[in-house]
């Protein structure tokens, strides 16, 4: 059986409780019925567990299992436990290069180039001054 990291009230392990709750309700799932669907990879008291909360990060595997029971994207799952960010924080992520932390859209790699460029003649005509 899997380990229970054992912190309740952890805001997380709520959410990702109360997403699978409601994912399992909406499919009229029993806990049982999603222990003998995942091939008891994942046992009713371990899922009644997670679903309350009490579980605090449960292992990638489990979250697999019932990604593919439930039919929802195993990304989301992972994201709401707390193992990958957002989508959308690693969109933003990537919006900005090195050199254009203001630009409202991604730059190009020549773009990107041609601003240190620019910058760099501003520097050294400043210099000159």
């Amino acid at each position: 059986m899997p380990k229970t990291n054992e912190k309740p009230n952890r805001p997380e392990a709520k959410e990702l409780g109360n997403y699978l709750a409601n994912i399992r309700t909406a499919k009229r799932m029993t806990l049982r019925e999603v222990e003998d669907a995942t091939n008891k990879d994942v046992s009713n008291a371990y899922l009644s567990q997670l679903e309350n909360g009490r579980i605090n990060k449960p292992s990638p595997s489990i979250l697999h299992s019932l990604a593919s029971v439930y039919n929802v994207p195993y990304e989301m799952l992972m994201e709401k436990a707390g193992y990958i960010s957002s989508a959308a924080d690693r969109i933003e992520s990537q919006k900005h290069g090195r050199v254009a932390t203001f630009a409202g859209e991604n730059l190009t790699p020549e773009e990107e180039d041609e601003l240190l460029e620019y910058l760099a003649f501003l520097r050294t005509r400043r210099g000159h001054k």
